[in-house]
């Protein structure tokens, strides 16, 4: 089973970084259609001080998903600072004895992420959350790992599952958050939080890929 070593995971830490950089303002205006508006500029902040802080630094990944968690969690607004510190945290906590990180390892570590969500928010799929694209996503891992399925269809299939799990999202009423009060009205826009979940996911999937070929490679 191919895996990559979890003090050279850094690479994946900035394709996360510049995945939400790169669709701050998206994620603002899908916010902005049924929310606050401001997601794609609170995410942006909290992944920009965080390329800040480690861009020098020589840094796993575990230790990277801790940093950033923290930030998230303690230096930026919105409800979805302590949301995705939680699972950054959780992510880590789990990992971060791993020397090397494959199927089993990842798949261990979202779903204590997703674990650690539904200990602090209600939300449940179809509740129109980030939950709605992280949950198909560890169920995906999940399977594959009872499959025995490769970590690179693996993260292939999960792609897909969190993509279709964003855009489900479309055709819900929302729950929770502002939006909330919308209503019926909330109906027919994909959640911000869906979305700037599965902007993440498939950049750590296309990240990991890219160092499991590398290592490939050079075997």
């Amino acid at each position: 089973m191919r895996t990559f070593n979890n003090n050279e995971g850094k690479p994946i830490l900035m394709a996360m970084v510049k995945a939400i950089q790169e669709n701050k303002g998206y994620l603002s205006e899908v916010d902005g259609l049924i929310g606050d508006g401001d997601h794609g500029m609170n995410m942006n902040k909290g992944f920009t001080v965080f390329e800040t802080r480690i861009k020098d630094k020589d840094i796993s990944f575990t230790e990277g998903l801790d940093e950033l968690g923290t930030i998230l969690l303690t230096e930026i607004g919105g409800s979805m600072g302590p949301i995705y510190g939680t699972i950054l945290i959780d992510m880590s906590d789990v990992g971060k004895t791993f020397e090397k990180i494959g199927l089993k390892e990842f798949s261990t570590m979202l779903a204590a992420g997703l674990e650690g969500l539904t200990g602090i928010v209600e939300a449940k799929v179809g509740d129109k959350t980030l939950v709605d694209t992280l949950a198909p996503a560890v169920d995906s891992l999940s399977n594959a790992v009872a499959e025995g399925k490769s970590f690179s269809v693996a993260l292939a299939e999960m792609k897909i599952a969190a993509e279709q799990g964003k855009e489900s999202t479309k055709e819900l009423v929302a729950k929770f958050g502002r939006s909330s009060r919308l209503g019926e009205r909330s109906r027919g826009v994909i959640d911000a939080g869906a979305t700037s979940c599965c902007i993440i996911l498939t950049a750590i999937a296309d990240a990991i890929d890219i160092l499991l070929s590398e290592k490939h490679e050079l075997a």
